[in-house]
């Protein structure tokens, strides 16, 4: 197991791509903090299952636009595993709404969760890791921080400043040995959105641009964040790895 002993907290951890983040990491050994801002159930459930496999992860709940928040994530990584490793900042929200309609309360909430949590809570994380001799940070962004997203603009503009400071952090964390990475997800289907990729015009128009052919599963992610957290990435740091079965060649 290449993460046994440590200790991971993943934002945003009760569904989709978070909740088999937190399962795979998991099963590489770390414990896990499983966050969850109101699906309480669902990630009391992701406990579950990592427990029944034998796992140790206990679920949190804390708003990652909170600043006030953090403290509750990084402390019982501290109380339950006497550790702080990996810190994955997976949460994030969006909004489908044109550019001329969207609202100053939308563009807040999500610059606060996708960018403003990110950096404060990496910021707390840090210091830990500071103080440990080094760690890892791992930014969920998606291909929309390279191109644009029609009726989500403030969504797109979020995931752009992500991929900045995953590299500003990247740069100034580095002498601490701290490792600052990012994973860049295209079409992957999630119990959010599996209704509407279900449908078939827009199922066909996706597949036209992605060279693989498919859509991508939540499991399509967790090898790229495994390898990040491990000490295989060791020289890593400062990077994207685009998990998009080719999506934004059809760009070039």
């Amino acid at each position: 197991m290449r993460l046994k002993d440590q200790a991971v907290i993943v934002t945003g951890a009760g569904r989709g791509i978070g909740a088999a983040i937190a399962k795979s990491l998991a099963r590489e050994g770390a414990g896990v903090v499983v966050n969850y801002s109101r699906s309480g159930a669902a990630a009391k459930g992701v406990v579950r299952d990592i427990e029944q496999a034998g796992g140790n992860a206990v679920a949190v709940q804390a708003d990652v636009s909170a600043l006030s928040e953090h403290e509750r994530l990084v402390a019982a990584a501290l109380e339950r595993f006497g550790r702080l490793d990996i810190l994955v900042n997976n949460a994030g929200i969006e909004f489908r709404q044109p550019f001329l309609a969207t609202t100053p309360e939308q563009w807040d909430s999500t610059l606060s969760v996708n960018l403003k949590g990110v950096y404060f809570l990496s910021q707390r994380a840090a210091r830990v890791m500071l103080s440990a001799g080094g760690g890892r940070i791992i930014n969920i962004s998606s291909v929309h921080d390279t191109v644009p997203l029609a009726n989500r603009s403030a969504y797109a503009v979020s995931k752009g400043g992500l991929g900045m400071l995953t590299k500003a952090l990247a740069l100034e964390l580095a002498e601490h040995h701290i490792a600052v990475n990012a994973v860049s997800p295209g079409a992957i289907v999630t119990d959010m959105n599996s209704a509407s990729l279900s449908k078939p015009d827009l199922r066909e128009r996706l597949l036209a641009r992605i060279p693989a052919n498919r859509l991508g599963g939540v499991e399509d992610c967790v090898g790229a964040v495994v390898f990040l957290a491990s000490a295989e990435s060791a020289y890593v740091t400062g990077a994207t790895i685009y998990v998009d079965g080719g999506l934004l060649l059809r760009r070039l």
